[in-house]
This record gives C-alpha cells, structure tokens and sequence, in this order.
C-alpha cells in the first residue's frame, strides 16, 4: 500500500460514509503485534457469524490491511492528529481495544456519540502493579483473563469510589492460540545438541535486558547454551542502542539469535527454557507448554506507586515460586548450573502449573467464543 501525506485523513473520511451497521463494531490496534489477542473473537465474530466488523490501525505495516475478508473492513488512521480527531468525533456502538489508560493520552472517548468501550488485556499479569493507576477507569467493559482481575477491578472501584464496569469471564486468547499450537506441533527442529535457552523478559529502565541483557548473553554462550534474544517490542523502540550493541557483539556467534518479531512463535518451541524477569510472557509460557520459568530477580515493575491500597499480591508475584525457579542479581554467574538443575526437574512442575493455570484462567481454549458472544449481546442491547 502507498501511504502518502494526508493519507490517514482519507481513511478518517472514508471511515464516515460508512453505514451505521458496518461501523457498529470497531478493533482498534496501536501495533499490529496487538492482533494476537483479538484473533480469536475476531475470527468468531467474522467467519462463525458472518458480521462485520471495523479494523482500525496505527501501523502502516499490519497486514490486516491488504485483507480480503469481506467482514473485515480495515482503516489506517496513523498516530497522530487524525487519530486524535477520529475518536473524539467517533459515531460506533462498540470499540474493542488492548491499549489502556483511554483518556489519559491522545486516544479520548468519543465527545458526540454513546460508544461503549471495551478493554481486553494483553498480559495474564494483575492490574494493580504493571499498569497506571487509572489504566482501566475510562472503559465500559473490561474482559477479564481471571478472577483475580476482577476481585483487583473490584477493589480499585470500592477505594476510589468509581463507577461500577462490566467485568466479563472472558479468558486469554493469545494463551488459546498458543495451546492450540502446541496440541498441534509435535516437531522440535533443534538442529544443535546444544539446549536453548531464550531470554523474554518486560522492558523498562529495570528490566532485565536493560540493565543485564549483554553480560546474561555472554555467560549463557560462554556455557554452551544456544541463545534466543527476543526483547520486548517497547525495548527496541525506547533502548534500542542496548539491542544494537547487544547485537554487534554476538552476531558472529552461530549460537546467537535475535528475535524481534513477537508474533513469531517459533523460539518457544525451539527453547528448552525461558528466561525472564517479571514479564507477562513467561507465565503465558508456563501455562502453554507446562514447562517452569528461570526467573532473574530484577526490581520489581510498578507504575502504579499507589498498588499498595488496592491490598493484593499480584499474579505475576503470588506464583513465580511455584511455576518457576527465582535467581538473584548477584549470583548470574551461577545462572548455566541452575538452568541445567531446573532442566532436569522440568517434570515435577508439571502437574502443579496445570494446576495453577485451571485455577486461575477462564475459559481456557473457548475465550474467542465467549467474548464473540458477550459483544453481539452487547451490541443488541445497545442499538434496541
């Protein structure tokens, strides 16, 4: 596609003369990386029950755009000025998206119109440590992965005397997809007898990459361990002079390998442990293909400095012990002995993160469906 200047007001405008019936539900992506999570209510919603549906997107670069779906009508409105303007004069029944703090930022609630928001998460982590304080205040309707969302929701509510969401059991559908695959994948094409070892940690001024990401490499090779850089997409955009360097010390090293596409699953079946820090990937890892967690013990992620009144332990801390094995920051050189150690206890994990991953997710293998559902609902209620 040619994308020349003005572009994105095309798209604003051409979004308009829509009828009201094609532009009742709409799925907005900042990055198509985000696609994962939708996918499967999308694909319920458009193929199982033939409705359309709007897909609006910032990125020149998704490849929903050149679909030829008939259900799915796709629009690039870009990052700037446009997109600004295109949701705050929206006229739609429902907007779906994963990107939080609505009306914090440039993406405001629509000021001319009764459109209903939908959050759905892109992480298993809680709501109270990784995110903003008003991350999901502005939204409708929130999906929620689990119940422990929910009783956080609920209590953010009750603290801050909000208004009440709709807080739906709705599942992960970037976990479905991927067990699905795993139920289906059967080949391991390791063409080393090295292990792999693939290092997904969060990104931010702590994280793992950030502040130990060339030294972790270094060790790992220097032991004999095939490695898998894949940094979070948020780490190439705000530290990508770590990456680059990273990347120039280590490309010569056939047992090296940067992965920067995300959507790319392919290292997750390759690996024979993850690497991580306080990511939401290594507990959707975990629960996919039941496998433990070699944890760094970076400081912690907050952005929210205020999680201590909501008075919950998150997720992402309330099982790192029991789907994993945690190392300190002072003892990396001991990292390749502890990897080899958990490697060889992978199967006493097992039955206890099953456990642990029933217990705490909705709706596994059937969220699309679920959420498919919850929005034709929704919208009926909302255009009767």
């Amino acid at each position: 596609m040619k994308f020349g200047l003005g572009y994105d007001w095309k798209e604003v405008k051409r979004f308009k003369k829509l009828d009201k019936k094609d532009r009742s539900i709409i799925f907005y992506l900042e990055n198509e990386c985000d696609f994962i999570f939708f996918k499967p209510i999308v694909e319920k919603l458009t193929q199982e029950y033939d409705i359309k549906i709007c897909y609006v997107t910032s990125s020149k670069t998704d490849p929903m755009l050149t679909s030829n779906d008939k259900n799915i009508l796709p629009f690039y409105i870009g990052d700037g000025i446009a997109r600004s303007s295109f949701f705050v004069n929206l006229k739609a029944t429902i907007v779906v998206m994963t990107m939080p703090d609505l009306e914090t930022f440039h993406i405001k609630r629509s000021k001319i119109y009764p459109v209903h928001y939908v959050y759905i998460f892109h992480s298993l982590c809680s709501t109270h440590y990784i995110y903003r304080k008003t991350a999901f205040d502005n939204f409708d309707t929130i999906f929620c992965t689990g119940n422990y969302q929910i009783i956080e929701i609920q209590e953010r509510e009750k603290k801050s005397n909000l208004a009440k969401k709709k807080l739906v059991k709705h599942g992960y559908g970037r976990l479905d997809i991927l067990i699905n695959e795993v139920q289906s994948t059967n080949v391991r094409n390791n063409a080393s007898n090295n292990k792999v070892v693939l290092i997904a940690p969060t990104w931010g001024p702590n994280g793992l990459i950030e502040t130990k990401g060339q030294e972790i490499v270094h060790i790992l090779l220097d032991s004999g361990f095939n490695v898998i850089l894949r940094p979070h997409p948020m780490t190439i955009k705000k530290s990508n002079n770590i990456i680059q360097k990273i990347e120039k010390e280590f490309k010569d090293n056939l047992n090296f390998k940067l992965e920067t596409d995300i959507r790319n699953t392919e290292s997750l079946f390759l690996c024979d442990c993850m690497i991580s820090d306080w990511s939401g990937v290594a507990i959707e890892y975990a629960f996919a293909f039941e496998k433990p967690i070699f944890y760094v013990d970076t400081p912690q992620k907050i952005n929210n400095p205020e999680h201590h009144q909501i008075g919950l332990v998150p997720l992402e801390e309330k099982i790192r012990l029991q789907i994993g094995e945690v190392l300190s920051l002072s003892q990396l050189s001991l990292m390749p002995s502890k990897i080899n150690q958990l490697l060889q206890s992978q199967n006493k994990f097992k039955e206890k993160i099953q456990k642990i991953k029933e217990e705490t997710v909705f709706n596994i293998g059937n969220s699309g469906e679920q959420g498919a559902k919850y929005l034709l609902e929704l919208e009926k209620s909302l255009v009767s």
